[in-house]
């Protein structure tokens, strides 16, 4: 979170190339939204799982990030695939996701927001998990969502980031949140299931993280009209990293500040 928060500072004062990047995590690690109560994580079964938490500069509910490949899409306000409303940009990185995973093989489709998907999203605006609540043009496979995606706009910069889980069991993200029993903890995570799914249990077959990477990147290559060059961190990103990590996200005042 730092390094994406890192690279929107840099890109907003002309430091910075509009930036793609493709991440995991290691270990695993629950992240809040913006606004999320940190009083939906059941804090002792999280420390038992060996999970660490984070809280995010985007918005939306609790994501398990293990098992998958994150990215981010970093770019002034004003650059052409990110300028206009939320919806617009949305929209356009869709397109790019879409071709993603196609590209893989998965059987997906983008789905605006309708009348029914944002009367959802607000009865469940109380709902801690995130695959759970419908958002505007995600990805789907075999009607389920597969990709969740968040964004974050200032003066200077976008940052619009998501997940894309390539196996595993979506359900393990009740195991760390709080419920009033285990019978509500169950129907959550039967819920989930029922409307989220990963690469594997759609494709039937496993992709790796450098395959769904490199997806990524041709997509948006083709998709977006863009030429990446692969790169590390500067050394003021790195530093400013650093510092973000150390003095925010790392920090329970950020954390546990809702």
């Amino acid at each position: 979170m730092a390094a994406d928060e890192s690279i929107l500072e840099h890109v907003g004062c002309g430091e910075a190339r509009p930036t793609l990047r493709l991440y995991a995590w290691e270990p695993a690690c629950l992240s809040l939204g913006h606004a999320q109560p940190f009083a939906d994580i059941d804090v002792p079964r999280l420390e038992a799982r060996g999970w660490e938490v984070v809280r995010r500069p985007t918005g939306g509910r609790a994501i398990l990030h293990t098992d998958e490949l994150t990215y981010s899409v970093i770019g002034p306000a004003d650059d052409p695939r990110l300028a206009g409303s939320i919806l617009e940009s949305y929209n356009r990185l869709a397109c790019a996701l879409l071709r993603a995973v196609r590209s893989l093989g998965l059987d997906a489709r983008s789905n605006p927001l309708s009348a029914e998907l944002s009367a959802g999203a607000k009865h469940g605006s109380s709902n801690p998990v995130c695959f759970e609540v419908p958002s505007a043009y995600e990805i789907t496979a075999n009607g389920k969502k597969l990709i969740g995606s968040a964004q974050a706009r200032r003066k200077d910069g976008v940052l619009q980031h998501g997940s894309l889980p390539l196996v595993g069991h979506l359900g393990r993200i009740t195991e760390a949140l709080v419920f009033p029993d285990e019978t509500f903890r169950k129907e959550a995570a039967d819920r989930l299931l029922a409307r989220a799914t990963t690469v594997e249990a759609s494709l039937g077959r496993v992709v790796t993280w450098e395959e769904a990477a490199q997806a990524f990147i041709g997509a948006f290559e083709s998709e977006l009209g863009l030429s990446f060059e692969r790169a590390d961190l500067s050394a003021s990103e790195a530093q400013r990293t650093l510092e973000l990590a150390d003095r925010k996200y790392g920090h329970s005042d950020w954390t546990r500040r809702v």
